[in-house]
């Protein structure tokens, strides 16, 4: 170990570095460790003042320090309900769980394409086949699709599944998790404008969220398809002559109810056309059984009760296949996943929630980028 004299004290050097050697106070330090912080998280403006820069330092550690605790009180959530946490491939022989891009490699060995992880949802439930009924993964997944405040092509979420549970089960979970993690994280400080989470969280069918949180929106209007169709056209909102009603009215609902849902909100009666891996509900057949979960405007969560019939699951997959709309190479026959249901799949809610945009709920934050350790920047 080399040493050095700095006011007749020897000091050993036990990091090398590049810049000169000085004595540090600790005001000296501190400041070394806010430039060490823009390292991993680069200001958008490296011009700015100085003071502004350490505001931020400062702000981005405790928004980093909040998304750690946020994971670590997720993950003891469930192990302390008896789950146990599992992991499943990075790496795919096809792309499955979600219909979305993939990015693409190669195995140099054994001569194969793969495609990183786009969800790990297939894999979990071979897990819950194998006799594993209650289990969770927090995981990274991988979309190659666009950017913007509330999308990252590398992101975090948790998937968890539980055996003999159906979907509102999961609701009544999602809920206790959501409000526990508040407590948590911010105590009961008025963290939120006008959203109390300490009240029963909304539950409201997609339909019905159309009307309202459109008050000039009729029923019958939205629920002919020329009429909606009319409608969609006069608010500039893109459709196709192959959709559906039922996909028209999802349209609808993500382009004008979606970011009005600031309050906890549990959206179910999604159509069963555009939820492959959901359960169709015993009342109506064209409706899932599956919810999404709102705040403030994000989609947070997006749970159903699993299709476990080896034979509908085998014939969703081929109509996605052919469906015309589907234009990129994300959708195969998952022939290892039919014969796994085939063994028999006990019955089974899921859900995924995203850690990354539930950060920037309880932090504030207006950019996912701004959650996100080492974010992608282009050269």
């Amino acid at each position: 170990m080399k040493t050095m004299k700095v006011m007749n004290k020897t000091k050993e050097i036990t990091t090398p570095t590049c810049e000169p050697l000085r004595c540090l106070s600790r005001e000296d330090i501190d400041r070394t460790r806010e430039g060490l912080l823009f390292l991993i998280h680069p200001p958008k403006n490296k011009f700015a003042p100085v003071e502004l820069k350490k505001a931020k330092s400062i702000k981005t550690k405790e928004c980093f320090i909040n998304r750690i605790k946020l994971i670590q009180f997720i993950r003891n959530f469930f192990l302390n309900l008896g789950f146990f946490e599992v992991e499943t491939p990075m790496m795919h022989n096809i792309p499955g769980g979600a219909s979305a891009r993939p990015f693409k490699t190669y195995h140099n060995t054994l001569g194969i394409n793969l495609y990183l992880r786009i969800a790990p949802e297939l894999y979990l439930k071979k897990l819950i086949i194998g006799g594993f009924e209650k289990i969770f993964e927090i995981n990274r997944s991988f979309r190659n699709e666009g950017l913007s405040t509330r999308h990252n092509s590398e992101f975090t979420m948790i998937e968890f599944y539980q055996a003999y549970i159906d979907y509102k089960d999961l609701m009544e979970l999602t809920e206790i998790l959501i409000k526990n993690l508040f407590k948590f994280l911010l105590g009961n400080i008025d963290f939120f404008e006008n959203i109390d989470l300490n009240s029963r969280f909304d539950c409201i069918t997609l339909f019905n969220s159309i009307l309202k949180y459109n008050i000039d929106f009729e029923s019958d209007v939205i629920s002919n398809i020329d009429l909606l169709r009319n409608k969609l056209n006069l608010l500039n909102i893109s459709w196709d002559n192959s959709w559906s009603l039922e996909k028209l009215q999802v349209v609808l609902f993500e382009s004008t109810v979606e970011i009005k849902l600031k309050k906890p909100t549990f959206i179910i009666d999604y159509p069963t056309e555009i939820s492959p891996l959901s359960k169709i509900s015993n009342i109506n057949c064209k409706k899932a059984d599956r919810f999404e979960f709102f705040i403030n405007g994000f989609e947070i969560a997006n749970g159903f009760s699993e299709l476990n019939d080896s034979i509908l699951q085998s014939k969703k997959f081929k109509e996605q296949i052919i469906d015309s709309e589907i234009n990129f190479d994300s959708i195969y026959y998952d022939d290892d996943y039919i014969r796994a249901l085939e063994y028999g799949l006990p019955p089974t809610a899921g859900e995924g929630i995203g850690i990354d945009r539930l950060t920037m709920i309880f932090t504030k934050s207006l950019s996912i980028k701004d959650v996100i350790f080492f974010r992608l920047m282009k050269n």
